[in-house]
């Protein structure tokens, strides 16, 4: 009899250790929880380019190198964006210039007031024209010194290691870098390989806008034709070309449509001590498209 209680006394004791144990397991799962969130920016389109609204978690599907993920929180992206617009006055741009000015007036004025823009000219070399402000007056001022550089080429690589430099060094959640070009000689020499990594270590998104398809004469042309690919690509932006100038004022407003309907999709990543290289989102709906962007400082974006 005293060998049968003892033998229960043991059971219950192990039990409840059991359960401490189990307890404290959970506990750490929960207070680990937080630490294993991501979060993209996600903007989602139509077969139109245009944004598709009221999507929920079911609406998304997150794979990390072909894992998917749980989809934790789904909302409406609210963070402030870094915005660096890079603006083609090179010679070649002459004609363009007059649409630029108009289409650039119009994305400062759908985005200016909730988020900090830059100007930055390309003719030469890249130039500052209007540092990042919120000011819409400031930013039309400086969209209203654009002119053509004659004898002018283009210098839209270094611009783009030099903005992805200059953005790695301010803390907004969002950066978005959009270069506005036509097909003028590219003066740089950089390997395009090299300023896709600037972009993705600074963490922003390349959204490109090209009026008119672009030469492949040279060199250097050729690596801006790879960033514009896999620059756009492999960041959560897109190369959009445009066959006319005038075409370049709607496309700037679409962009900022898509720019202020983005989605924040917050999901879960197990602990790894290696990030993964590739992060995708996608949705099961029909004809919706998403392009998505690790918020800033995040390893394995």
């Amino acid at each position: 009899m005293r060998s049968t209680c003892a033998l229960r006394l043991a059971l219950t004791s192990a039990f409840a250790v059991a359960v401490g144990l189990g307890g404290l397991s959970n506990a750490g799962i929960h207070a680990q929880a937080g630490a294993r969130e991501r979060t993209l920016f996600v903007s989602a389109v139509d077969s139109e380019g245009e944004p598709v609204e009221a999507l929920g978690p079911s609406d998304f599907i997150v794979t990390e190198d072909g894992r998917r993920r749980e989809i934790l929180r789904v909302s409406r992206a609210s963070e402030s964006m870094d915005i660096a617009l890079l603006a083609d006055n090179s010679a070649a741009a002459s004609r363009a210039i007059p649409s630029l000015r108009r289409g650039l007036r119009r994305f400062v004025a759908a985005m200016a007031g909730n988020h900090q823009l830059a100007l930055i000219a390309l003719a030469d070399r890249p130039t500052i024209v209007v540092d990042y402000t919120s000011n819409r007056m400031r930013l039309d001022e400086g969209i209203g010194h654009l002119f053509a550089m004659d004898s002018s080429g283009m210098t839209l690589l270094d611009a783009l290691v030099e903005t992805s430099a200059g953005l790695r060094r301010r803390e907004a959640t969002r950066a978005v870098v959009v270069p506005v070009i036509t097909p003028g000689v590219e003066f740089t020499n950089r390997y395009g390989r090299d300023v896709v990594d600037s972009l993705q270590r600074a963490g922003v998104a390349l959204h490109a806008i090209v009026i008119r398809e672009l030469d492949l004469a040279s060199v250097p042309e050729r690596e801006r034709i790879v960033v514009l690919g896999a620059g756009t690509r492999e960041t959560g932006g897109q190369h959009v070309t445009v066959l006319t100038e005038s075409a370049v004022i709607p496309a700037l407003e679409k962009l900022a449509r898509q720019l202020s309907s983005q989605y924040k999709v917050v999901y879960g990543r197990p602990e790894s001590l290696i990030p993964p290289e590739k992060t995708e989102v996608t949705s099961p709906r029909a004809g919706v498209t998403m392009r998505g962007t690790p918020a800033r400082g995040q390893r394995g974006g």
